[in-house]
């Protein structure tokens, strides 16, 4: 059995049991990561806008820690938990890649931990 490698970042948070990132050959898979500001530990104040830039700060920082960057990453889940905000967080995504940017799927959920508006995953490829 191949033993996972996993990363971690100082600039992310994790509220349960898991890695911040796993890589499994030369596709790394990126937890969820929800707009917790790690210096203070709680959600960032702030419309769905803010919350969408620190879920990408959260997840660049573990992103950095697996010598990558945003170019590499080919897939981004984005959960919200009002189809509402799509636009406003549309707006920030927009400016997290450059074109072609990265397949992507936005789902309505019901809810997500400590309260998040918005929680979003990414898949990345290592060169």
């Amino acid at each position: 059995m191949m033993k996972r490698k996993a990363f971690s970042a100082a600039g992310a948070v994790s509220v349960g049991p898991y890695s911040h990132g796993v890589e499994c050959g030369e596709v790394i898979y990126f937890s969820g990561q929800t707009p917790i500001d790690s210096e203070t530990g709680k959600l960032v104040e702030g419309d769905i806008g803010a919350q969408t830039k620190q879920c990408f700060v959260n997840l660049f920082h573990v992103l950095s820690a697996a010598n990558l960057t945003p170019d590499h990453v080919v897939k981004v889940n984005v959960f919200l938990t009002d189809m509402s905000d799509f636009t406003s967080m549309n707006q920030v995504y927009e400016k997290q890649f450059a074109a072609p940017y990265p397949a992507r799927t936005t789902i309505g959920v019901a809810a997500l931990p400590l309260g998040a508006k918005v929680e979003i995953e990414m898949i990345a490829r290592k060169d």
